[in-house]
C-alpha cells in the first residue's frame, strides 16, 4: 500500500505504509518489540562501537587538500580550502572534530549533509546538518534539500551550497540507511540487553543453597546465614575449607541452558550488526579464542583496507567533486586521506620495508625520517643505490 507525500506531491514521490509508521513514531518496530532508529540503535553498545570505529577512522589520519605539479606532491597550502580540512572548519568545530561529525553520520544513516558558508563565493566555514533536520527530494534530474530548523520552520537551501555525501547507494542520490536495514539484528540486540537489565532488577541468582534434614528457626536460619557469610564470601575468604555439621549440606547452582543460550544469542548479535556495519568485529572488542597477535594484526590490516578504504575513497572523491573546479583538479590538486600510519606494521617490519626501498632507490633517508615523525638532516635528501647497480640503458650502450 502507498501514500502520497503531501509535501511532495508536484514530484509524485511515493511512500509507502512502512516509510508512513516511520514517519509517525520515528522508528521502526523490529521483530524483537523493540522500535529501532538512530537514538535508540546507539544505545546498543556493539552499534556505538561500529559508528565510532568509522567516525575515528575517517578523524583520527590527515585529510588534506594536495597539488601535484612536476612530478612532485605537496600540500595545497596556498588553496583557501586547505585549512578548513586541516585545522578548523567553522567557529566551534576543528577540522578532526567536524570529519568525526559526517563520520557518525555516514556510519548510522548513509548520508551526511554539510552546508557551506560561502562569502564572495569563497568557503569560509562548514556545517555539518543532523540527517534527520533534512530532507532530500530527486526533482527531474536535480537534488533538493530542504531543512527543519531548530524552530520547526523549513528552508530550502540551493544544491550548490550543500555538499551531500553518501554511503552505498540503491538509487545514486541518496545513502542507504544502515539502522534502517539492520534493525532486526539491532533489536534483538536491544531487547536482549533489557532482557539482563530485567532479570538483574527483578530476578534473584543463588550462588549456593545450604539444605539439612533438621528442623531449624528463623533465628538459627539468620544465624545460619550470618555465619556462612562471615566466613565463605569475599575475596579474603577464597580456598578456605568450609566444616559443617548436623547433616548440612552446600549445593552450587549451575548455570542453565537458557543462561548459555542467551550468551549464545548475544554473540550472534554483535556478528551480525558487525556484518552489517562492515566492521570486523575484533575492531569493537569482540574475539575468538582462537585469534592469535599475528592473525590480529592481520585483522587490523584488514580493517583499513576493506571497512576503511572505501570510505575514503567515497570522501576523497566527493570532496574533489564539490570544492575543487574542472581547471584545479586538471592543475593537479585532489583530496587525500593519509592512512599510511595506520597501515604502519611493528618496528622490525618497517624496517625491512624501508630497507628494501632505500636500497632500490625508491625512496630517500629523509623521506624515511619523516614517516617515523623525525626531523630531516642536511644530504639526507639524497638517494642510493649500492654500488653494483648500473642503469639498464647505460650497460647497452657500452656494450
Amino acid at each position: 500500500m502507498a501514500w502520497w507525500n503531501p509535501k511532495t506531491w508536484g514530484e509524485r514521490k511515493a511512500i509507502t505504509s512502512a516509510d508512513l509508521h516511520l514517519l509517525l513514531s520515528g522508528g521502526t518496530i523490529s521483530s524483537s518489540g523493540v522500535r529501532v532508529d538512530w537514538k535508540t540503535a546507539l544505545q546498543a553498545s556493539v552499534v556505538l562501537a561500529c559508528a565510532r570505529v568509522i567516525s575515528e577512522g575517517l578523524s583520527q589520519i590527515p585529510f588534506r587538500l594536495m597539488r601535484t605539479a612536476d612530478g612532485h606532491r605537496a600540500p595545497a597550502t596556498d588553496h583557501p580550502m586547505f585549512d578548513l580540512f586541516e585545522w578548523q572548519a567553522n567557529a566551534w568545530q576543528t577540522s578532526t572534530e567536524f570529519i568525526d561529525q559526517i563520520g557518525i553520520h555516514l556510519a548510522m544513516t548513509g548520508n551526511a549533509y554539510v552546508w557551506i558558508n560561502r562569502i564572495g563565493g569563497r568557503p569560509v566555514e562548514l556545517f555539518a546538518w543532523a540527517p534527520s533536520a533534512v530532507e532530500a527530494t530527486l526533482s527531474g534530474f536535480m537534488i533538493r534539500y530542504t531543512l527543519t530548523l531548530a524552530d520547526g520552520k523549513r528552508l530550502e537551501v540551493p544544491a550548490g551550497d550543500v555538499w551531500h555525501l553518501r554511503g552505498p547507494s540503491w538509487d545514486g542520490w541518496i545513502g542507504m540507511d544502515v539502522v534502517n536495514l539492520a534493525r532486526e539484528s539491532i533489536g534483538l540486540s536491544l531487547a536482549a540487553e533489557k532482557v539482563v537489565a530485567a532479570n538483574m532488577a527483578n530476578g534473584a541468582k543463588l550462588s549456593g543453597i545450604l539444605t539439612t534434614d533438621a528442623t531449624l528457626s528463623k533465628e538459627q536460619r539468620a544465624s545460619l546465614r550470618e555465619s556462612w557469610q562471615e566466613s565463605q564470601a569475599g575475596a579474603s575468604n577464597a580456598g578456605k575449607i568450609a566444616v559443617m555439621s548436623n547433616g548440612m549440606k552446600f549445593a552450587a547452582m549451575q548455570s542453565t541452558a537458557v543462561d548459555a543460550q542467551q550468551i549464545e544469542n548475544r554473540k550472534f548479535a554483535v556478528e551480525e550488526i558487525c556484518r552489517a556495519f562492515r566492521v570486523m568485529p575484533i575492531m569493537v572488542g569482540y574475539s575468538d579464542k582462537t585469534s592469535t597477535y599475528a592473525s590480529a594484526e592481520q585483522m587490523f590490516q584488514a580493517h583499513v583496507t576493506h571497512t576503511m578504504g572505501p570510505w575514503y575513497r567515497r570522501i576523497e572523491r566527493s570532496a574533489a567533486v564539490r570544492f575543487l573546479s574542472d581547471d584545479e583538479r586538471g592543475d593537479g590538486y585532489y583530496f587525500k586521506f593519509f592512512a599510511q600510519g595506520l597501515l604502519r606494521g611493528a618496528v622490525k617490519d618497517r624496517g625491512e620495508f624501508y630497507s628494501g626501498l632505500y636500497n632500490i632507490g625508491a625512496i630517500n633517508p629523509n623521506e624515511i625520517r619523516e614517516l617515523e615523525d623525525m626531523n630531516p638532516y642536511d644530504g639526507g635528501e639524497k638517494y642510493r643505490v649500492p654500488l653494483n647497480m648500473e642503469d639498464p640503458a647505460a650497460a647497452e650502450d657500452g656494450a
